[in-house]
């Protein structure tokens, strides 16, 4: 059987825990922060985890993780 290759885009954006969930970053934190307040980016810019139906894809990519 061959080595499964990971997918580098994938394997950039999730990381396994130690619980074996996968986090993920959110969206809308990257430009046009002026007019967001504060306690929203900050809730922005913590990590979550992976919704359940999309951590079967999220394995599939990460076959070593």
């Amino acid at each position: 059987m061959p080595k499964l290759k990971t997918r580098r885009a994938a394997a950039k954006r999730f990381k396994r825990t130690g619980s074996g969930k996968f986090m993920r970053r959110k969206a809308f934190r990257n430009h046009l922060l002026e007019k967001k307040k504060t306690k929203r980016k900050v809730r922005l810019g913590q990590k979550v985890v992976v919704a359940e139906v999309d951590a079967p894809n999220v394995e599939l990519m990460l076959p070593y993780s």
